[in-house]
């Protein structure tokens, strides 16, 4: 008897519907077909050990399991409830009409109870696609799953539930999840919060800058200024994300199991902080089976790159090519997977090998050629894409010990989403660009005219602080959203020399 049930494979953040094929015939053997890894050829025990713990078993006879289509590589354990319930169905062990309705998956203890799946959010999305009826999986996934709409999720602890949802009629609860109440429910309340920042007011007004033109940052400070607390309240300055952006977050780290079961939805933009040691596979992703890197994993929100030139070069270099495309392609002999990575990338350095450069109290200093060595191992081109250079210097004691809070990230967030409102607008009939830091020369050009007096105050400051070329566009696209935070549509003299203090690296005296 041939008998047809349902799982799904991801292939980058995308699903691709897999038909498990079960024949039995007469004979003994168990023959699992259509290019399985280890881990699904390995299934067959674990199966029979759930099956056994809960009244049923694999029969005696010869199982041929098909998993097409057949040239697609299915790798992982998340098949094992799908083969569970094609054997019994098969085998006559039990009645299941309604089985081909559904996308059943799950990996399989040996009592039979269910560990979680990746990859719930694109198989979720494909099954509506598909026009399936509801989607049958582990009850941990469940809520990541029923964000989508017009499918029915059941979210299912052992096997024994859907033996019974089949057979016996018994009916299984339904997870129903309200996407946008889960959306809205923590974005008024930031982990980390600006207002616990002591002093340090010209930094945060730097990061309210670069949160509302998307532009990328480097802090250069010793150690202790408070380069790691500034970024990681960045994210929460940001806009608040766009279900369409929460979904494309969600389902990115839906792919790498890293969806908290008890949230469903990411409503906060993603923060990710790779410690140094990371390789360039596990930054932009790839692998024999490609999995999302560190960038994509921080889509929609902010890469913080702690002490940048400890980073390995190589490493750095392969960013250079994402930042500017804001995806990344990974191609293999048989297929080419594409991840989005359209982050914010926020970088902190010491601005010596010791960290206390021009600091004259300082224990240790560093001789000209170790300063110098140490900086080149930051790139022209990569720092070509970082719009703000900021320094960022130590905080008084009177500022440390005073009891008064700063500004809240929720009032700071206003002014932000106001100026990203403005871009929005201005931006809209174009499908790259979305705020000032993706704008081309082009745009550049017609976004950000300058009057007389302006151009002469950049071009002499240009040639008195001896700032490259690159500084030129960058300039101006910082200019064009200090403007955007004032609600200005002119580009004025104030706008350009603010922007001018954030290029101190170009400066000579820094990088050579």
């Amino acid at each position: 008897m041939l008998k047809k049930v349902y799982a799904s494979a991801v292939f980058g953040v995308e699903a691709s519907t897999i038909t498990v094929e079960v024949n039995v015939d007469t004979g003994i053997g168990y023959h699992l077909v259509g290019l399985p890894d280890n881990a699904i050829k390995e299934s067959n025990f674990r199966i029979a050990a759930a099956l056994q713990n809960n009244g049923y078993k694999i029969p005696g006879k010869k199982i041929i399991i098909n998993m097409s289509p057949a040239d697609l590589r299915k790798e992982g354990s998340a098949y094992d409830l799908t083969l569970a319930l094609g054997i019994l169905v098969a085998t006559n062990q039990i009645q299941a009409e309604a089985i081909e309705d559904f996308l059943i998956m799950g990996e399989l203890s040996l009592d039979g109870n269910l560990q979680p799946i990746k990859g719930a959010l694109p198989i979720a999305v494909k099954a509506r696609e598909e026009g399936f009826k509801g989607f049958i999986l582990p009850k941990q996934n469940a809520k990541e799953a029923a964000i989508v709409d017009g499918l029915e999720v059941y979210g299912i602890e052992n096997i024994k539930e859907v033996i019974d949802y089949f057979d016996n009629n018994v009916p299984l609860e339904q997870t129903i999840i309200n996407t946008r109440e889960e959306f809205n429910k923590s974005l008024n309340f930031p982990e980390f919060d600006f207002s616990d920042v002591k002093g340090q007011e010209s930094i945060k007004r730097c990061m309210e800058i670069a949160a509302a033109g998307g532009h990328n940052i480097i802090l250069i400070g010793p150690p202790g200024a408070g380069k790691t607390m500034l970024a990681k309240r960045l994210p929460s300055i940001l806009p608040p994300m766009t279900l369409h952006e929460a979904l494309e977050t969600t389902k990115i780290h839906s792919v790498v199991g890293r969806v908290k079961a008890h949230t469903g939805l990411m409503a906060q933009r993603p923060f990710r902080s790779p410690h140094h040691t990371i390789s360039n596979v596990a930054l932009v992703g790839g692998g024999s089976y490609p999995q999302p890197g560190e960038i994509s994993l921080s889509h929609n929100g902010v890469l913080f790159l702690d002490e940048l030139p400890e980073f390995k070069r190589e490493v750095l270099e392969v960013m250079r090519q994402p930042l500017e495309d804001r995806e990344v392609t990974i191609s293999r002999a048989k297929f080419t997977v594409t991840y989005p990575s359209s982050f914010m990338l926020v970088a902190s350095m010491n601005p010596s090998p010791s960290g206390y450069f021009n600091d004259p109290s300082a224990p240790v200093t560093s001789s000209p050629a170790e300063m110098q060595r140490y900086l080149s191992k930051v790139s022209g081109p990569l720092l070509d894409r970082i719009d703000i250079h900021i320094e960022v210097t130590p905080v008084p004691f009177d500022k440390l010990s005073d009891e008064r809070k700063g500004e809240s990230s929720v009032a700071i967030r206003k002014r932000v989403t106001a100026a990203r409102t403005l871009q929005t607008k201005r931006f809209e009939g174009s499908e790259s660009v979305h705020y000032n830091a993706q704008m081309n020369t082009k745009q550049i050009r017609k976004h950000c005219k300058l009057d007389d007096a302006s151009m002469l105050l950049l071009k002499t400051a240009m040639e008195r602080l001896n700032l490259s070329a690159r500084a030129y566009n960058r300039i101006l696209k910082v200019s064009r959203t200090i403007a955007d935070l004032e609600s200005s549509q002119d580009i004025n003299g104030s706008h350009i020399s603010e922007a001018i203090q954030y290029r101190s690296m170009d400066r000579e005296g820094w990088l050579g």
